[in-house]
């Protein structure tokens, strides 16, 4: 189930048209935050909402509109975790590397994902339909180790098992 490494294309070399787009899409989502105190990660929730990511236009549209310097809303956008610069698979699958899941064979979990899915940690397949990464901790510490794939957690199972549960690729509700 070899699906390959996710090739560059990062948002801001698209052509004008799409930076249009990009634009007044962002302005539409931003037009209930404008003048809001304190509006600007529930801004930022908002845009990763609707592409999926944070393209770079879009924060520089934000920063424009919000009247925030581009350097701070850079500087939140990749300081938490949770916000992502670059397009994300369709599924997302993440292996608990909590203490406890870690006890309990996390690292095999996640050698043996990388190893099918042809992914590293953090890396998107070219085709989107997944991205593999690490979580600290998903708080199912009696079911360790556990993976969770978009939505589901899959408890205290082989890599096999876990590896047949993975969608087709055309699936994810994320």
């Amino acid at each position: 189930m070899a699906v390959g490494r996710r090739q560059g294309g990062r948002e801001a070399k698209l052509g004008s048209e799409r930076h249009t787009s990009v634009d007044e899409h962002t302005r539409s989502i931003l037009v209930p935050h404008i003048g809001r105190q304190g509006a600007f990660v529930d801004a930022l929730h908002d845009v990763q909402q609707a592409f999926g990511y944070l393209p770079e236009q879009a924060l520089r549209v934000l920063a424009d509109e919000l009247k925030l310097p581009l350097s701070q809303v850079w500087g939140v956008a990749s300081f938490y975790d949770q916000f992502y610069s670059v397009p994300r698979g369709r599924n997302i699958v993440r292996v608990c590397t909590g203490t406890a899941c870690q006890v309990r064979g996390s690292q095999a979990v996640l050698q043996r994902l990388e190893s099918v899915m042809d992914l590293k940690n953090g890396e998107t397949s070219a085709d989107r339909a997944f991205t593999l990464e690490t979580v600290n901790c998903v708080g199912c510490c009696g079911l360790a180790p556990v993976v969770v794939i978009n939505k589901k957690v899959v408890p205290n199972r082989d890599v096999e098992r876990v590896i047949g549960d993975l969608p087709k690729g055309n699936e994810g509700d994320e």
